[in-house]
């Protein structure tokens, strides 16, 4: 099945909370927002979980960005919101590709020898694979979009709603740079 394309709107600036860049679609009963982690703010969050130096270099190396989907929707509308991540596309220097979702990180965390402990530390970080919304709701979670710090790119967001499958385009996001910044220095 194709998508509908949406005319979402799409914003960018800085997040009040993380100081960070960010950028958001918000549509009819949907908003879901992208806002840039600095690679030096996830070695030390997944070192602090048990990783090795290696495997949170591992992470820290994959662009990563706090991710907050919602549904906006009144109680009163038929709003059911469902997405899978599976159906996100990356377009990053001419090439089109889908997310490195939990289950993909399982296997190679298992691979790595990694302690059970990060592994599921790691997990409940991540934005689930799957999620279903009814209006109101929202949850939040990093995702990983296996790019170099600095890297640009679009980002195709599928999602389910009133029985119609809907995407819209974040164009021009960027991945944090790999900055070192004392706390505080932002």
């Amino acid at each position: 099945m194709t998508a509908a394309s949406v005319a979402a709107e799409v914003n960018t600036g800085t997040d009040e909370e993380a100081r960070l860049p960010y950028w958001e679609i918000v549509e009819s009963g949907i908003s879901i927002r992208l806002v840039q982690r600095l690679p030096d703010q996830t070695r030390g969050f997944f070192q602090a979980r048990g990783f090795s130096v290696e495997d949170s270099e591992l992470i820290a190396q994959s662009c990563v960005f706090q991710t907050v989907f919602k549904n906006i929707s009144a109680s009163s509308e038929p709003g059911t919101i469902e997405y899978s991540l599976r159906d996100w596309a990356v377009h990053a220097a001419g090439v089109r590709r889908g997310l490195k979702t939990r289950e993909d990180w399982q296997k190679e965390w298992l691979a790595r020898k990694a302690p059970q402990a990060a592994q599921l530390a790691f997990e409940w970080s991540l934005l689930p694979t799957r999620q279903t919304y009814r209006p109101g709701d929202y949850n939040w979670g990093m995702t990983l979009f296996g790019l170099k710090p600095g890297a640009d790119f679009d980002l195709d967001v599928v999602w389910r709603q009133d029985g119609k499958q809907r995407t819209a385009r974040l164009k021009a996001v960027r991945c944090a740079p790999d900055v070192h910044l004392k706390p505080g220095e932002l």
